[in-house]
């Protein structure tokens, strides 16, 4: 499955990306460094748990660079908005009347407080293609949702 996402979200990527390679890393070292500098390391509390925190930030860095290189970056003002896809934002409403916004992003970019669902979610695959008007039947753990489709556009339309 392509890893696709937002000019945003590659943004955000490849900023906690250097954010931990150039500045948080280097600074753990340092204070690896110090704290095994002072002696006994078996029961050095500031060493044990600078070193975990090292394997913690190595373990999210291999992880970011291969979310970065396996990125498809689609720009959402470049994708048609007369059917739901990917970077679209559609607006639904609920059996109750209920209206809510969702932006269809990838699964780097879940934000569901913000609005902005995975289109490998169960909303987003149901959203996915379809068009305003239409209805869509949502099967999601707490049971199926109908929800109707009120409008599609651009992010912030």
């Amino acid at each position: 499955m392509p890893n696709y996402i937002t000019p945003a979200g590659y943004k955000r990527l490849t900023q906690e990306y250097d954010q931990l390679l150039k500045v948080e890393r280097p600074r753990v070292t340092a204070e690896v460094s110090y704290a095994a500098s002072l002696g006994d390391r078996s029961e050095n509390a500031e060493y044990i748990y600078g070193k975990r925190r090292l394997r913690e930030i190595d373990s999210r860095l291999r992880f970011l660079k291969k979310r970065i290189e396996s990125a498809e970056v689609v720009d959402p003002a470049q994708v048609p908005t007369d059917r739901v896809r990917f970077g679209t934002t559609v607006v639904v409403e609920d059996e109750d009347g209920h209206r809510q916004p969702y932006q269809v992003v990838g699964a780097d970019e879940v934000d569901v407080k913000a609005g902005r669902i995975s289109y490998s979610s169960p909303l987003g695959r149901a959203l996915l293609g379809k068009e305003q008007g239409d209805e869509v039947e949502v099967r999601a753990p707490g049971g199926t949702r109908t929800l109707f489709i009120v409008s599609t556009g651009s992010p912030g339309s």
